[in-house]
């Protein structure tokens, strides 16, 4: 089965294309164009360069969350459009346990981070070495102070990825031992490592319509936030 999987939840974008477990094709970008502009047109490249046709797709994968806002929006619609267009399934893949997926067969704890924003950070913990990532710790966004007792008490080589790697690994580096920060190649999300999550979600049976995708964001967007705070600011004033 193929499997086209999409990743627009951070600043860098990319598609891939998976027949059984085999990386037929991706395409990855890291620059400062909307995923509007081009994801679509990388996918559309993507199927050209790798002579797969878009029906020949049997399952659709997207990173659903944490990340950007508007990115995981752009992503999730691209990826339901298609699914419906094809009356296919997807598949959402947590843009934490994605990134996890990079470093699939090595021996080592994985620290997923992704900037938050606000002194926060979107975090989990995995352990790598086997077939597939075993979870260690559920999504969730923490303060950077908790992350680094965290990391810590640990106390293992943890591999920081994620566009948050490199800000904690110079942030917490001189007070945290065992700290590594991996290749660029390996600290961003991944299309191809999305599909491979994909891929077990799938024999696991956890297939979704494309009208159940939805993005998880484990804290409101910024303008809710702060539609709550002056609504609260209000209530307190009267």
């Amino acid at each position: 089965m193929k499997i086209l999987a999409i990743d627009t939840s951070s600043q860098s974008a990319s598609c891939a294309v998976t027949e059984e477990g085999k990386l037929l094709g991706e395409f990855f970008t890291n620059v400062k164009l909307t995923h509007s502009q081009t994801i679509l047109p990388m996918v559309e490249n993507l199927l050209e360069q790798t002579r797969v046709a878009l029906p020949e797709i049997g399952l659709f994968a997207v990173t659903d969350g944490p990340g950007s806002f508007t990115g995981l929006r752009i992503g999730l619609s691209a990826v339901k459009g298609m699914a419906h267009a094809l009356g296919k399934g997807c598949v959402g893949v947590s843009t934490l346990e994605a990134l996890a997926w990079n470093l699939s067969g090595m021996d080592a704890a994985v620290c997923p981070v992704l900037d938050a924003r606000c002194s926060q950070v979107y975090t989990a913990l995995f352990r790598s070495g086997g077939d597939f990532p075993e979870r260690l710790a559920d999504d969730e966004a923490v303060s950077l102070s908790a992350l680094e007792e965290r990391l810590k008490k640990f106390g293992e080589r943890v591999f920081l990825v994620g566009d948050g790697a490199e800000m904690c690994y110079n942030m917490f580096k001189d007070r945290v031992a065992n700290l590594t920060l991996p290749s660029p190649a390996l600290r961003f999300p991944r299309a191809s490592s999305a599909a491979l999550a994909a891929g077990r979600a799938y024999l696991r049976g956890d297939v979704l319509p494309p009208a159940s995708l939805a993005p998880a964001y484990l804290r409101l967007p910024q303008a809710e936030r702060e539609r709550l705070a002056k609504l609260t600011k209000e209530g307190s004033s009267i």
